[in-house]
């Protein structure tokens, strides 16, 4: 029993060791690489759980995500999160009700190492739906380090229709 015991704790640890070595390298290699897998690590259908230590790889340390809609007042507010609060307040409706924010647009300018990318996004429950029900820009900053990109900064506000998307930051036909 002992032996036993002894096999599946260790069968267990290592396990976890290979879980925590996941190798995400590739994933933010290029701009484009961050980008598509910034969209696909928070897309699924409901009841498709995220990688969510993807994720937060993607992410700088110190980065902010930083959405911005109207209080129950009206006024136009911003909320700032890390990617955990991110993870810890959307996560679990994500999951439930699917979710899937597709790019429909970029337009990217870099200045040496940084890079400021304004995504033109549509978001809808299943990857089936035929309308988006939410669009908006995701409006994003990069920090290239010589070795990968990191998201510095995502700040994003959803079309209203006082706000509708600038032909500027559509698809081109």
């Amino acid at each position: 029993m002992k032996k036993l015991l002894l096999i599946i704790t260790l069968f267990s640890f290592c396990i976890n060791a290979q879980e925590e070595t996941k190798d995400y390298s590739k994933n933010v290699t290029t701009l484009n690489s961050t980008i598509e897998t910034l969209y696909t690590v928070i897309s699924g259908d409901k009841g498709f759980e995220r990688d969510w230590d993807l994720f937060k790889h993607l992410f700088h340390k110190n980065a902010k995500l930083i959405p911005t809609g109207k209080d129950k007042e009206g006024k136009q507010i911003a909320r700032y999160m890390t990617p955990d609060d991110y993870i810890n307040s959307s996560g679990k409706w994500l999951v439930e009700n699917g979710f899937h924010e597709v790019e429909i647009n970029r337009e990217v300018q870099t200045f040496g190492n940084i890079t400021q990318v304004f995504s033109t996004y549509e978001s809808f429950k299943n990857k089936d739906d035929d309308k988006p029900f939410m669009r908006g820009i995701n409006s994003i900053q990069l920090l290239n380090d010589g070795e990968r990109w990191w998201i510095m900064n995502i700040f994003w506000m959803q079309e209203t229709e006082e706000h509708p998307i600038p032909e500027d930051y559509l698809p081109k036909n």
